[in-house]
Parts: C-alpha cells; structure tokens; sequence
C-alpha cells in the first residue's frame, strides 16, 4: 500500500499509467474510491494519481485541522515525492474548490485543471444547509451513517458501493468535519480572473442548484469551457464515468497540444 510521510503524517496514493499526469481530488468523507472509473481508464493513456486526502480513508489523522492551503501543500509534497513538475489537477464537488485554490497559489505546478459539479464559494441556503448537517453529523461521530448515505449516492452498482463505503468508514470524523466546515467559508470568487490556466468545467443538467455556481465559473474564468451532462445529476465521476473520461482525455489532449504550438 503505497503511503507518503509528510511531516508525521502518511498520506495513502495510488498511481497508475504512463505520459501526463492528472491528480484527482474528492470530496468530503468520500476517498480516492470516488475515481475507480477514472483510475482504471485514464491510466491508459495518461498517469492517474488519487490519493485519500488527510483524516479520510487510507489515509491518517491530521494533527492540523483540514483546510484548503494545507491539501494542496500535500499535493505538493505528492508531486515532488513523484518526479512531478506539473499536473493537470482535478477536483469533484468541494474538491473543485481545492484545484482554484491550487490555481491561485500553486499555479506554476498545473498544466490545467478539470472541475466536476464544482464551486468557488457556498452561497445558497439549500447547500449551506445539507453541507452544515454533514458536518453536525460528522462531529456526532456518525460515519458509518455518513458514508452509507453518500457511498449509496454515488454508486452505480453494488461492488462500487461496497469499496466506496468500505473505505470511507476509515476515515477520521474530526478531520471529515473540518473539511466539511472549511468548504462553508471558502470563497475565491472575487479571485478567478486572475487564474490564467485552461479550464473544463462539468456539470449535469438535473443538478441545477449548482447551476449558479457553473455560471460564476464560466464568466469569471478566462480561460474555460462549460459542459452539462444531459439528463444527470451530482455523482458524474462514477455515474456518467465513460463520458467524463472521454472529455477528461480529449481536453487534455488538446491542452498539450496548445502548449507544444506555443
């Protein structure tokens, strides 16, 4: 089982495949269970790097409380253990959030990023609340409640239901929490036009309260393309797994190809 030490801290990760790298990013209480799809089929063509963010899944404790600045610092110190000089980072749902955030501070080590039903803040009422419950329910130590919940939802057959709710029963409810509350404060909006890296934003038509949220992204980044999944809802990386990586190969592809032009 392939662990990184930062500081005291082993950090779990999984790499796979040969030529450019992507690095996936998952949400909350959910692990690097959530790219099975993606580990599996992209890491034909490309290298797949997941890895169970601090407090979550395989992955130990964290003494520092789980923020944005300090997951990307990880994914630094990944990269580096790697050989890695640049990636394409990408993030689902809050872990969207966390690929600005690399962006913004980190840009120089990103070839581009890759954004699934993603946000640059919480805004609305109706995610403020479902995120604040997850959290209560988090620092009320009810994990095993928690990942039945948000495994099922993200599953699209019983043996992915199995790994995803397996793993994510081995995550920390402290660190789960902090993630959780983080993700309620975090706001770059005001920040995106200063983001110069290409950009593919995802999303699904029936997930509309991120819809405002797409938006914001595509207006404020300079550098994006917008995409909704007809007929679908949240859960794309394992729900709609084959279109995602056919338009996850095709933009990198076509990245890489503006870079050797240029």
């Amino acid at each position: 089982m392939p662990m990184l030490d930062i500081n005291g801290t082993s950090l779990f990760y999984t790499i796979r495949g040969s030529g450019t790298p992507i690095v996936f990013i998952h949400p909350p209480l959910l692990t690097s269970a959530n790219f099975i799809y993606q580990l599996e089929e992209l890491s034909r063509d490309y290298q797949v790097i997941t890895f169970d963010i601090r407090g979550h899944g395989r992955s130990e404790y964290s003494k520092q409380p789980i923020t944005y600045s300090l997951i990307v610092e990880d994914i630094i110190s990944l990269l580096d253990y790697l050989g890695i000089k640049k990636a394409f980072i990408c993030g689902y749902s809050t872990g969207g959030s966390i690929v600005l955030e690399f962006f913004l501070t980190k840009a120089s080590r990103a070839l581009g990023g890759i954004i699934i039903s993603g946000m640059s803040e919480v805004k609305d009422q109706y995610l403020k609340l479902r995120i604040s419950l997850a959290a209560k329910l988090a620092e009320a130590n009810a994990i095993p409640f928690l990942s039945l919940a948000i495994s099922f939802g993200n599953s699209n057959n019983m043996q992915v239901f199995k790994k995803m709710h397996k793993e994510a029963l081995h995550g920390n409810a402290k660190n789960i929490q902090q993630y959780y509350r983080y993700s309620l404060q975090y706001n770059c909006t005001n920040k995106l036009q200063n983001i110069d890296l290409p950009v593919l934003l995802i999303y699904g038509t029936k997930d509309k309260a991120f819809h405002k949220y797409a938006q914001i992204l595509h207006e404020k980044l300079p550098l994006n393309k917008l995409l909704f999944f007809e007929k679908e809802r949240h859960q794309i990386p394992t729900k709609v797994a084959n279109k995602l990586n056919e338009m996850i190969s095709e933009f990198v592809y076509k990245v890489n190809k503006e870079y050797e032009n240029s």
